[in-house]
């Protein structure tokens, strides 16, 4: 990510972050480059909802959230942002209000829209990192695409029933040695035919494994924000709920 000009923290700021500040990897200037950052995030459901909570508590300045949908009974099962007095708003003004109750000093910009070959640009270029959070392949596809193009780093994850799977993109720049880095396309070439892939609600999902993977996005936005350790560029996180496993598999830019 681009070097981002730090932004002075309140009294009340450094006590709320002081978990965060005391940390040598993190400290001050981190937690200014957190403040100073705009994060986007596709979806305020299974996955966004983790990642909006924990994005607000490190302190992100400004959260964009985008989805068209509202709260139903059903989502309150893994979609840990909203609550059963939310039921029927919006579900980018139920998480505006969850993240100001989190967190008044974070900035939220609402898009009540769905992601699309019209707006995704315009949207995504306001932001200097996006989540993905959604729930369906041209969605992931458009998302990885648009951000390939505007240059904006992505981190993505998906779920299935009891597995899920989380890496980072950043296709636009290079490697050591020169070469770019692998796009979405390069790990999936082109969606699954319709109809292949159950959604969640016909094949069902473990509400606690959309927390892990969505806190597993979080911590790599907070580690893509800060310039700490290995962001998973090129590798692809694997999580099996079951086993209780977890494995890496590396993956590079296709020839050609």
């Amino acid at each position: 990510m681009a070097e981002m000009t730090p932004l002075p923290l309140s009294e009340s700021e450094l006590e709320r972050y002081a978990r965060h500040i005391v940390l040598p990897e993190i400290g001050g200037a981190g937690q200014q480059k957190l403040k100073k950052a705009r994060v986007l995030v596709i979806g305020a459901g299974g996955l966004g909802a983790p990642v909006l909570a924990y994005l607000a508590a490190a302190g992100i300045g400004t959260l964009g959230v985008i989805d068209d949908d509202i709260v139903s009974l059903s989502n309150l099962q893994r979609q840990v942002i909203h609550d059963t007095d939310g039921v029927g708003l919006s579900k980018v003004e139920s998480a505006r209000a969850s993240i100001a109750r989190i967190n008044p000093h974070v900035t939220v910009e609402t898009h009540p829209v769905r992601l699309d070959a019209e707006n995704a640009a315009g949207i995504i270029s306001a932001y200097d990192l996006v989540v993905d959070g959604s729930d369906n392949f041209d969605t992931r596809y458009l998302l990885a695409d648009t951000c390939e193009v505007v240059e904006r780093p992505l981190v993505t994850a998906a779920v299935g029933r009891f597995d899920g799977s989380l890496t980072v993109l950043k296709p636009f720049e290079t490697d050591a040695d020169g070469n770019l880095l692998p796009g979405y396309r390069d790990l999936f070439p082109a969606p699954p035919p319709t109809g292949l892939v159950p959604s969640c609600a016909e094949a069902g999902i473990v509400g606690a494994l959309t927390g892990v993977m969505g806190t597993l996005e979080a911590m790599e936005v907070i580690k893509l924000i800060t310039g700490i350790g290995e962001p998973l560029t090129g590798r692809l996180l694997l999580y099996d709920a079951l086993a209780a496993r977890f494995e890496t598999v590396k993956y590079r830019r296709r020839a050609g």
